[in-house]
């Protein structure tokens, strides 16, 4: 029925609205994965993975990889990032692996100890990709 479609997609919207926070203190060792936004201000010992927005605060760790739309890094990763829209490294952050982003920002004092690939590389761009695409040969 139509009515019950809409009272889905409803609570979909909602649930990518919510916002979870890991507080300080707090270690999760295994994968986190939200649909919803992400605030970590404690450590994660595994990947992290949200189709929203993940703010890694200034007491934030994460050991393992981090997959979002968009990301705010004022802790310390130590692991791949993959972001489809932008990468913030404010003056606190620091991240030693490699990233795939469209857009990416370090403040003055933000480090970053890896390789950088920018554009098409973004994850929201390789969902749209299929066999269409042909591989460079020299």
């Amino acid at each position: 029925m139509l009515g019950s479609k809409d009272k889905k997609s409803r609570s979909e919207e909602a649930a990518t609205g919510v916002l979870n926070v890991l507080g300080e203190g707090t270690v999760i060792d295994g994968n986190l994965s939200s649909n919803g936004d992400l605030r970590i201000d404690g450590q994660v010992k595994g990947d992290v993975q949200t189709r929203g927005k993940c703010v890694l605060g200034g007491s934030g760790n994460v050991s393992g990889n981090i997959v979002a739309n968009c990301c705010d890094i004022s802790g310390v990763v130590e692991g791949n990032i993959k972001i489809g829209d932008l990468l913030l490294i404010k003056s606190t952050g620091k991240v030693n692996g490699d990233i795939k982003t469209s857009k990416i920002v370090i403040e003055n004092g933000g480090e970053l100890n890896g390789s950088c690939t920018m554009g098409g590389a973004a994850p929201k761009d390789t969902s749209t990709r299929g066999s269409d695409v042909k591989q460079a040969k020299a």
